[in-house]
């Protein structure tokens, strides 16, 4: 059980090491807050703090900086969030909604922009499912002599496709066509396009099988794309070397090659929650064990849709941070969602 003088120190500690960035002395907190206790008193408990795990001691320092379990213990029971100026909230607001005119993936890679500008982090945002998205509407047009399928997603995703078709059918038919598809597979996703709702389709088309076969196919390959699963956007890449502890050439390759691995980052932003804090080990990636990784869902209704992920060293200031990154998924998620 930790008490509320270790607490205090600890708090101080974290305070001034993402400030300065130096390893924490016992003179340096008796110097800079005003705890009412000596350098000697602080000394003993943070030998005590590192001792239970929250502090570690540089190799080359007589300083203490804080562990994950520290960091950890510190978002968890300590940190009080900051209030973001009304400058600060005019200027998310205003920024989210100047991309509202674009398709849902745009207002997403504004929304990174931003996180990544004023939390000098590296922010990643997983692309919107596509596979979790549902038919919003599918419309076949004639092209020359050709048949051009455009399927809109909700998450506002639009997919244009060429179906392979031996004959035309006429205005009025493909008109026909449009309704009977729309009316089958209207707010369907992948997982709902089942064996039976492919059948009913075929018997509405029985008149119209060369539009079937070409017209299925085309759609799975749409809704289950790999590179839709896999696509990121990546905003303010070069900001982590901005952190001293990035100095380091090994360590700066390492988190360049994780960056860079989208397969990895994708899985190091997951998350089911609104935000989520994860601290250097809590991350599974060996990459990323120095790293902290606040992340957020986007969604399109109940449905959630993509994340947003801020990646940054351990020392970050998680108060500012997590303020500002609420704020900005709030606007986003009301963004996208006012139409619905």
């Amino acid at each position: 059980m930790i008490d509320e003088r270790k607490l205090k120190i600890l708090q101080a500690i974290i305070s001034d090491y993402i400030n300065t960035g130096e390893p924490v002395g016992s003179r340096t907190i008796a110097k800079r807050y005003d705890l009412g206790i000596s350098s000697a008193t602080i000394r003993n408990e943070m030998a005590d703090l590192e001792d239970m795990g929250f502090l570690e001691q540089p190799h080359t320092s007589a300083g203490r900086v804080p562990s994950s379990k520290g960091y950890r213990l510190y978002v968890d029971r300590i940190m009080e969030y900051e209030r973001l100026s009304m400058e600060e909230e005019l200027r998310i607001r205003k920024c989210i909604l100047d991309a509202t005119l674009y398709e849902v993936d745009k207002v997403v890679k504004q929304a990174s922009s931003l996180l990544s500008e004023l939390t000098n982090l590296t922010c990643v945002a997983n692309k919107a499912s596509v596979r979790k998205s549902s038919i919003k509407s599918i419309q076949l047009i004639q092209v020359d002599t050709s048949i051009l399928c455009v399927m809109v997603t909700d998450s506002g995703v639009i997919k244009n496709n060429i179906l392979k078709v031996s004959k035309i059918p006429t205005s009025e038919d493909l008109s026909k066509i449009n309704n009977i598809i729309n009316k089958k597979l209207k707010n369907l996703t992948i997982e709902e396009m089942n064996l039976q709702v492919i059948n009913d389709l075929k018997n509405d088309l029985t008149n119209f099988e060369d539009i079937f076969n070409a017209l299925i196919p085309t759609l799975y390959e749409a809704l289950n794309s790999e590179e839709d699963q896999q696509e990121v956007y990546m905003e303010g890449t070069t900001n982590i070397f901005n952190y001293p502890e990035y100095n380091d050439i090994d360590r700066a390759k390492e988190i360049l090659n994780l960056l860079y691995n989208k397969d990895y980052v994708s899985k190091l932003i997951k998350t089911d929650n609104d935000i989520t804090i994860r601290i250097g080990d809590e991350n599974f990636i060996p990459e990323a064990k120095e790293c902290s990784v606040i992340s957020a869902v986007y969604f399109l209704g109940d449905k959630p849709i993509g994340t947003i992920g801020l990646i940054g060293p351990r020392r970050i200031n998680y108060s500012k941070v997590v303020a500002i990154m609420t704020e900005v998924m709030k606007e986003l998620n009301e963004t996208l969602n006012k139409n619905i």
